[in-house]
């Protein structure tokens, strides 16, 4: 099914109203669905480089307010939410969180978990709904959010821009990794500079 869903997704790129469906499927994957935009933004990029800005900004965008539909799952629709979670096989690592942040140590872990979902390849909806769960500050949410995703569809709209077919190949094998070791290098240069200037 996910490769069925996979390959309507691609197809959905070089139809007409593409931009339409990249909202879409941004809105919906920060919220419940599997396929990430950026199986969409690479092939429209490569087709009109010309709009990669224009891409960019609808997948964040959308994104980002799919983020919020997932908070808002996660905050008043509880039992949705959990099941939600538990499809993706990440119960234990809710109730851990939970259980973290009544005691106060998990404040900041997941405000670097948070931004980490929204760049890697971690499942970004169990991260938006977990936050509504939580009743992490919604504010501080959709500024992470945004950022995070923001990164992430600017870095692959730009190289696929740049790089073409190249970019493409590099996305289909090795993507996963090297966007996990530049989140955490992100992350880590940001907790250097706060200890730094503290």
């Amino acid at each position: 099914m996910l490769i069925k869903l996979y390959q309507k997704s691609l197809q959905l790129a070089s139809h007409k109203n593409s931009k339409v469906f990249l909202a879409i499927l941004s809105f919906i994957e920060s919220s419940f669905f599997p396929i990430p935009p950026d199986v969409m933004i690479v092939p429209m990029v490569i087709a009109k480089k010309n709009d990669y800005l224009k891409i960019f900004l609808i997948a964040t965008l959308f994104s980002t307010l799919g983020g919020v539909l997932g908070y808002l799952i996660g905050s008043h629709f509880l039992d949705v939410g959990m099941s939600l979670v538990e499809f993706y096989g990440y119960e234990d690592k809710v109730v851990n969180l939970k259980d973290n942040l009544t005691k106060g140590t998990g404040l900041y872990i997941w405000l670097v978990t948070l931004f980490l979902a929204g760049f890697t390849p971690l499942p970004f909806k169990v991260f938006t709904i977990t936050s509504g769960m939580i009743g992490f500050n919604l504010f501080i949410f959709f500024f992470i959010c945004l950022i995070s995703r923001g990164l992430r569809f600017f870095i692959v709209s730009y190289l696929s821009f740049k790089f073409g077919e190249t970019f493409n190949k590099f996305m289909q094998t090795k993507a996963a990794v090297w966007f996990t070791i530049l989140g955490i290098l992100i992350v880590a240069i940001a907790v250097a500079i706060y200890f730094v200037t503290k």
